[in-house]
């Protein structure tokens, strides 16, 4: 595997199943972010995720997921950007340059 995305697969991976890593966060969009009672199962569904496939999963970054949580879709996804949160990254891989967002919500939402 290319180690440049080894290391994004390994920062984000971190972040999903921490929900911590450097410089970078977890947010509830849409209905998700209102409806607080749902995000711990979500969090926890999201943690544990583990449906890794060339739909989903193309470059192998485990960036993206869909999922059913208490019959609820939900899907969730990590975008990476530069630290004023202006511009997308360019590097990725490098926690120093970059702010990492997993973004969860309802897929209905999307």
């Amino acid at each position: 595997m290319d180690p440049k995305i080894y290391r994004i697969r390994y920062l984000n991976d971190e972040l999903r199943t921490q929900g911590i890593c450097r410089n970078g966060r977890v947010v509830a969009a849409g209905r998700l972010a209102q409806e607080f009672e749902k995000i711990g199962a979500v969090g926890a569904a999201v943690a544990a995720y583990d449906d890794w496939n060339d739909g989903d999963d193309p470059y192998g970054e485990h960036d993206f997921g869909k999922l059913d949580v208490n019959g609820d879709a939900v899907i969730w996804k990590i975008d990476y950007y530069s630290l004023d949160e202006m511009h997308g990254s360019d590097h990725p891989e490098d926690p120093a340059v970059t702010v990492r967002i997993l973004t969860l919500m309802f897929a209905e939402d999307y």
